[in-house]
């Protein structure tokens, strides 16, 4: 159970909080938009440009928290990078939610805006952060990365290891615990 705990559930459930922080964020976003409280008869007004919005806000908002709270002892060095990274996965997320109001409205016919939400933030909310989870945890922050934090300090452990050994056994360990990181996540 320990197991479970340090490498998912705890992910999970700070994954969830976050989450739930982005959702208030986009659908709050959405709604503004399709009600046109920032103008009127505009494509950003409309059930894809309003959730392009949303979506874009939102995924700043998420990866702040995911970074600095989530995935922290993983985040990376090059943090630009893992911004990238952690937009084309949420773009992947945008795209299911999409497809999901897409389907709902034009082809379904379902117009209202409580249909757009059902279909958008429901179904493709659920679907789309079933994704992201996966994508963030095992290749945006996943414990392979050269440039993580998890990987930065198993270097300075076999450093500071370095000290007392020679060469040959340093290198040894250092070797060591890169396979531990990589059998570990």
């Amino acid at each position: 159970m320990r197991w479970a705990w340090d490498t998912l559930i705890r992910y999970a459930l700070k994954f969830g909080v976050v989450g739930l922080i982005g959702y208030f964020t986009d659908v709050l976003i959405f709604n503004a938009l399709r009600l046109g409280l920032v103008g009127d008869d505009h494509f950003w007004q409309s059930p894809l440009g309003a959730k392009i919005i949303s979506v874009t806000i939102s995924t700043l908002v998420t990866w702040f928290g995911n970074r600095y709270w989530t995935f922290r002892e993983h985040r990376r060095k090059n943090f630009l990078l893992e911004l990238v990274e952690f937009a084309v996965v949420s773009v992947g997320g945008l795209l299911i939610a999409l497809l999901c109001l897409w389907i709902s409205h034009y082809v379904l016919g379902f117009t209202s805006l409580l249909a757009d939400n059902i279909s958008t933030n429901v179904i493709g909310l659920f679907l789309g952060t079933a994704f992201r989870f996966l994508m963030y945890r095992y290749w945006v922050y996943g414990h392979h990365r050269k440039d993580g934090l998890t990987a930065r300090q198993h270097k300075v452990e076999a450093a500071a290891f370095a000290i007392f050994e020679d060469e040959k056994s340093a290198n040894a360990d250092a070797e060591t615990g890169d396979e531990a990181a990589k059998t570990a996540s």
